[in-house]
């Protein structure tokens, strides 16, 4: 059979591919095509049949990718990601310089937005747009970077440590005054803020007490689903809310919380700059990650 230059199965083929892989289903990859389970899967047969090699392992309740299908994978995801990218930059032509940052919406509250501010003191003409979310982000989401704790389920996206930061608890001073000699047995009866977050690496007060080394009942306390609302309600004298302690400073240095006890827990994992586009980063975006590298939580100015 005759091939085109660079010797490539049809795209069609590559495309099923890879969208089933990414979802382990064919009949998701269906949905997100538009064509019927039975497409993905003659699709995926011939790109079989031509390399010669099994790409999935069916198996009774799904699919699962060989060593070859998930190398031919991560080789898709990495090229076709950097392919969209640089297609939206055609198409948008006229925001070739613009940079587009996203965060958790607390991050950006207490250091992403005060730093951009910093930034465009120093480069006037540099467009940045910011995009704040409490969900991971998508890989199909138009972001130059993005600022995240723990690392990236896509580990073939750039990484960049930031910082590690410190748990503590933290309340009203005066909440914090009252408890100031508590055992990690008497904060753990306390009114507790907890925060439900989809992000599976973000840590919680039953991990930062085990950690600790107490496994005794903890107060269920209140249950939010945002981190800027623990912090609120903390500072209202609600309870107690798990505090970051670099990022949350600006709040400590107003003396709306305080640490409550001598009780910390170095976190777990590091905040991670994730370039969500490869080696495609802008001049205007390699600028502002660079400044964003000088300017973590903690940092001098």
């Amino acid at each position: 059979m005759s091939r085109r230059f660079y010797n490539l199965p049809p795209l069609t083929t590559l495309s099923a591919f890879e969208t089933a892989a990414r979802h382990l289903s064919f009949k998701d990859a269906a949905q997100e095509l538009s064509v019927t389970p039975g497409a993905v899967s003659h699709q995926i047969k011939a790109l079989e049949g031509d390399l010669g090699v099994a790409l999935f392992q069916r198996q009774h309740r799904g699919v699962t990718l060989t060593a070859d299908g998930q190398a031919l994978h991560d080789v898709l995801a990495s090229s076709f990601g950097r392919i969209a990218k640089r297609l939206d930059t055609i198409r948008e032509s006229d925001d070739s310089e613009k940079v587009t940052v996203g965060s958790t919406t607390a991050v950006a509250a207490f250091w992403l937005s005060p730093s951009i501010v910093q930034f465009w003191r120093a480069f006037p003409d540099t467009s940045v747009d910011q995009l704040t979310q409490d969900a991971p982000f998508s890989p199909r989401t138009k972001l130059d970077f993005y600022i995240r704790y723990g690392r990236d389920e896509d580990q073939n996206l750039p990484h960049t440590p930031l910082y590690r930061d410190e748990l503590i608890p933290v309340a009203t001073p005066e909440l914090a005054d009252r408890l100031k000699d508590a055992a990690l047995s008497d904060l753990a009866t306390h009114w507790l803020i907890h925060l439900k977050s989809d992000g599976r690496d973000w840590t919680t007060w039953h991990d930062w007490f085990r950690e600790l080394n107490y496994d005794g009942p903890i107060n269920k306390g209140t249950q939010v689903t945002s981190y800027l609302v623990a912090l609120q309600l903390a500072s209202k004298g609600t309870g107690l809310a798990l505090g970051w302690r670099r990022l949350i400073q600006p709040l400590l240095d107003s003396g709306d919380l305080a640490i409550v006890g001598q009780h910390s827990l170095p976190a777990p994992r590091e905040f991670y700059l994730v370039e969500s586009n490869h080696d495609v980063l802008s001049a205007n975006a390699i600028s502002l990650k660079n400044w964003l590298l000088k300017s973590e939580p903690g940092a001098s100015h």
